[in-house]
């Protein structure tokens, strides 16, 4: 888990810190792009750990922060819902976590190349860490993509890819 968050912080902060710990330990997500450069021959730019980020903000207020940029990862806490799943339990349900995957370029073609294949590493991290991720987080291993066209932005052209992914909960 990353330095100075513990298991007070709200679970809708903790859920999604838990994902970004999965993607840059062991430089998990950077690895999997690498294979994926390997087995197809291609060059895709790497995403860096300082670039896999917790935060909500779209493309265009994200580019004002010089801080950052691309390719990068924002992971958010879309909504939750307490179904009460376990009679005995506070808190049973689940809690929607957002990746949205965003590149750019100068080209569509690359842009759009590239983002297919972050969509197909991110996931291949998710699918290897189905099961309990720990403090009542569980992840079931399904999720659901969503490619949006390329836009003007960014360092010419940006594309985003959302991946959203329910995780079971269960807290007293």
């Amino acid at each position: 888990m990353a330095k100075g968050l513990n298991t007070m912080a709200p679970l809708t902060i903790l859920a999604v810190q838990k994902v970004s710990d999965l993607l840059t330990s062991g430089s998990a997500l950077q690895q999997e792009i690498t294979a994926l450069n390997n087995a197809c021959n291609i060059n895709v730019p790497t995403i860096e750990a300082a670039q896999i980020i917790l935060s909500s903000a779209s493309q265009d207020m994200d580019d004002r922060d010089m801080q950052l940029s691309y390719p990068r990862v924002c992971l958010y806490s879309a909504g939750m819902k307490n179904t009460q799943a376990e009679k005995f339990r506070s808190l049973s349900g689940w809690l929607a976590a957002v990746a949205d995957l965003w590149t750019s370029g100068n080209l569509i073609g690359d842009i759009d190349q590239w983002t297919h294949f972050y969509v197909e590493a991110l996931t291949n991290v998710l699918r290897k860490n189905i099961g309990d991720w720990g403090d009542g987080v569980f992840f079931p291993g399904v999720y659901e993509v969503q490619f949006q066209p390329p836009k003007i932005g960014g360092l010419g052209f940006v594309q985003m890819a959302r991946i959203t992914f329910h995780l079971n909960i269960s807290q007293s």
